[in-house]
């Protein structure tokens, strides 16, 4: 068989609700040319079941690979394990909760035909099941995943650092990647939540070409009971080292990385810190945060003075006297 030139990666575990949006969004895509690949990550529900309904009824118009787990090894081994079985060109690695707008697949096709880009970044919408006007004045018909020139080839590193850490949205899902990106040596790492926050940079510093389609491609399911609305220690202590050892890797291949661009980075490290003291309020009366602190210092690389002195000359005193009087 021809070798696809997409692979649509699904991590299933206890989504049973959902997987018939999630599949009716994919089969309605143009999708000659692409496999989509689902694993069962042991659900406790009836997701397997349904998943295999779902596959069996499309059996004859377009194939579903279904692998399984022996053991619930959590989101980032399934997404290991797909990329592994996968055949695609390009990967897209789409939660099961979540969907695709109509044409999604067939405009990205068209990107990949006439730019072949390393990297192919979308925009998104919040989906939830009563939306209300504050959240549509929070932007959520329409996030934007990168910062800066749009619907064009471009090939210039910092300024990819930069737009992805500005715009603040660094789910896997709106980012398209190029197969030889992975090698053997990225991978998501296992056991760990906050898991896009470690890849999408190592991803990203791997990208010779990218291309930013300023259209929203996926609606991004807002629930309870998922990974992300669980409030626990473990979450908060993957969440202060999810950007761990980032800087140190650009820094490393580009050293004259700007300073707007390292203060983006800062940036998204700080609000992941004031969510992480927000977080343990909630668990624990009067939590120390020093080693929180410590963490989140070290991987910004830069001295409390000049931290303060990038956020006065960036405008954002509100948001430094959070950081600082919030704790």
């Amino acid at each position: 068989m021809t070798r696809p030139w997409l692979s649509i990666l699904l991590p299933v575990y206890n989504v049973s609700a959902f997987l018939d949006e999630c599949f009716a969004s994919l089969f309605q895509q143009q999708l000659d040319g692409v496999e989509i690949i689902a694993i069962n990550d042991c659900s406790t529900d009836d997701s397997l079941t349904k998943l295999q309904a779902i596959a069996h009824a499309h059996a004859a118009s377009f194939p579903v690979t279904i692998l399984q787990h022996a053991q619930n090894r959590g989101l980032s081994a399934s997404r290991n394990t797909m990329l592994e079985a996968s055949q695609g060109d390009y990967l897209w690695f789409l939660d099961s909760d979540d969907a695709l707008h109509p044409n999604a697949v067939a405009e990205l096709r068209k990107i990949v035909s006439q730019h072949s880009p390393d990297l192919v970044l979308c925009d998104f919408n919040v989906w939830r099941a009563n939306s209300t006007f504050k959240h549509q004045l929070r932007g959520e018909n329409h996030k934007k995943t990168f910062t800066g020139p749009a619907a064009q080839l471009l090939s210039d590193p910092e300024a990819l650092f930069e737009g992805i850490y500005r715009a603040r949205n660094l789910h896997i899902w709106s980012k398209i990647s190029r197969r030889e990106l992975w090698g053997e040596d990225l991978r998501f790492p296992e056991g760990k939540v906050m898991e896009d926050m470690v890849i999408t940079p190592r991803l990203a510093l791997r990208a010779k070409s990218y291309f930013y389609q300023p259209q929203v491609w996926v609606a991004y399911r807002q629930r309870e009971g998922s990974i992300l609305s669980t409030l626990n220690l473990k979450k908060i202590d993957d969440m202060s080292t999810a950007c761990a050892g980032v800087l140190p890797l650009w820094l490393e291949k580009y050293p004259q990385l700007s300073a707007s661009a390292r203060f983006a980075f800062c940036y998204l490290c700080i609000k992941t810190h004031i969510v992480i003291t927000r977080d343990l309020r909630k668990l624990q009366k009067n939590p120390d945060l020093t080693i929180y602190r410590q963490r989140l210092f070290s991987h910004m690389h830069i001295s409390k003075p000049g931290l303060y002195w990038q956020y006065i000359k960036h405008g954002k005193i509100l948001h430094l006297i959070k950081f600082t009087f919030g704790h």
